[in-house]
């Protein structure tokens, strides 16, 4: 069977034009180097804040939103630091004066082993209405 009309000569050399190779690659190193980025660095930039070096520097103290629930004098209290709250009502209106940096950084429900389940709940739901971002529920553990 004959595929082609040509006749295939034995012992000729194969020769290839390199002219439009030599093209195609120039045409790439010119679209390279015009399309080449030529910006400096991130290190070699200078950052646009100033600092003060000698400036002293401002701790904020503040303490994150920790609500307790514990066994008060007669009955289950919420404990925020020093106070005693014994209705959610009031732990809503404590939390909700809390300031808005310390809502971002989120709250904590402590509760005791014996405290009721649903003061708990309504703690993590008091947190939840006065915008903290996170509440996380801890188990205070027995010593």
């Amino acid at each position: 069977m004959k595929l082609s009309s040509r006749k295939i000569e034995r012992g000729k050399k194969i020769e290839l034009s390199m002219t439009s190779m030599i093209d195609v690659v120039f045409l790439l190193l010119i679209f390279f180097v015009t399309t080449a980025s030529y910006i400096r660095t991130e290190r070699e930039l200078k950052p646009a804040i100033k600092v003060d070096k000698n400036a002293p520097t401002t701790v904020q103290n503040f303490e994150p939103a920790i609500i307790e629930i514990v066994r008060g004098d007669t009955q289950f209290v919420y404990r925020i630091g020093g106070r005693d709250l014994t209705s959610v009502e009031e732990l809503t209106e404590v939390l909700q004066a809390f300031p808005s940096n310390i809502k971002f950084d989120g709250a904590f429900v402590r509760v005791s082993d014996e405290a009721p389940f649903d003061m708990a709940a309504s703690a993590i739901s008091a947190c939840k209405d006065a915008k903290f971002i996170s509440v996380s529920y801890v188990p205070i553990s027995r010593n």
